[in-house]
């Protein structure tokens, strides 16, 4: 498994990441014996880092990764955690608290749960908007000094708040959504990452299953499953945003990979500041996603992505920061 660097201070990881809310129910029901086992295949496979939050089901995914990281060495992997959100006991989500005693809460739940002594990179979910993110970075800074907490994060925020929070302490990444079909942070938040030396975790690079390859127009989404609130799976969208993905599976079959192994490569392609990280839920999805890591871009293959998949091309366009708006209500 190839590496990249979190930017220019943080750790040193595997060039592709695991993304582990869907093993919580995110996109409908999962299968806990699967989730463990392809947790487990990852690291085996030689991914070392893993994503979760600590709101994932209310604390059933840290949970979850306890059950399948027992046993491994503490130092093989790297645990990236998102803190922050608020949620009810019906699963809803009813806030943001990005406070310096809110965070030291969550992290002494998260490092309980998780059965170790530290997070790898500790991040705020979504920007309090009653908390400057100075106030919440710089407590963060204190639990990287008392050695629960190795290396600081941020999640979905524009580039003046990361301009801000690295004013604080070195900020080693910031995890966004990023992929052919979400491309706005191109504008400001990645010539801004690539100035303060802050690299990128990318989520979203299959836009939630519409670049697998697999989805079709007719697939059943479920109540409890987040795309129910995405306008690219809306009708009228989906069908266009599916014609897209047909002509980036031309693409693929010349390039001799899947469609998902396309979208993930192009990703990666971006940048060696960026790492995918893949919702991969079943051994059957990582062991299709693993390959990407080994697909090599040209820059002709970049261009006949772009013919096929153009900037702003996709309809319904919402932002993992809007979805979630959407679904706070």
């Amino acid at each position: 498994m190839q590496t990249r660097t979190l930017g220019a201070t943080g750790p040193t990881v595997s060039a592709l990441g695991l993304g582990a809310m869907g093993m919580s129910g995110a996109y409908g029901p999962a299968d806990r014996e699967e989730s463990v086992a392809t947790v487990r295949a990852a690291l085996d496979a030689g991914l070392t880092l893993i994503d979760t939050g600590d709101f994932y089901a209310s604390g059933h995914n840290e949970l979850l990764l306890a059950e399948a990281l027992r046993g491994r060495q503490r130092d093989s992997y790297q645990l990236s955690v998102k803190f922050g959100m608020l949620t009810a006991p019906d699963g809803g989500f009813i806030g943001i608290d990005g406070r310096p005693e809110g965070m030291k809460n969550f992290l002494a739940h998260s490092l309980t749960r998780l059965g170790t002594d530290h997070v790898d990179v500790y991040r705020l979910a979504r920007l309090d908007p009653a908390v400057p993110i100075e106030e919440t970075v710089g407590a963060v800074k204190e639990m990287v000094d008392a050695g629960y907490v190795r290396h600081i994060g941020l999640s979905e925020v524009d580039a003046d708040t990361v301009r801000r929070a690295h004013g604080v302490h070195p900020i080693s990444d910031l995890q966004i959504e990023y992929s052919l079909l979400s491309r706005s942070p191109e504008a400001d938040v990645l010539p801004t990452l690539r100035e303060l030396g802050v690299g990128m975790t990318a989520h979203g690079v299959l836009s939630r299953g519409l670049l697998s390859g697999r989805w079709r127009a007719d697939s059943t989404i479920g109540p409890a499953d987040w795309r129910s609130f995405d306008p690219r799976f809306a009708a009228g969208n989906v069908e266009h945003n599916l014609t897209l993905v047909e002509a980036l599976r031309q693409v693929a079959g010349a390039k001799g990979c899947t469609v998902a192994q396309l979208a993930i490569a192009w990703v990666a392609a971006q940048g060696e500041d960026i790492v995918p990280l893949v919702g991969a839920r079943s051994r059957d999805r990582l062991a299709e996603a693993l390959p990407a890591t080994e697909v090599h871009l040209t820059v002709d293959d970049l261009a006949e992505i772009e013919k096929a998949v153009p900037d702003r091309a996709a309809r319904g366009s919402l932002d993992a920061s809007a979805a979630l708006t959407e679904i706070l209500g």
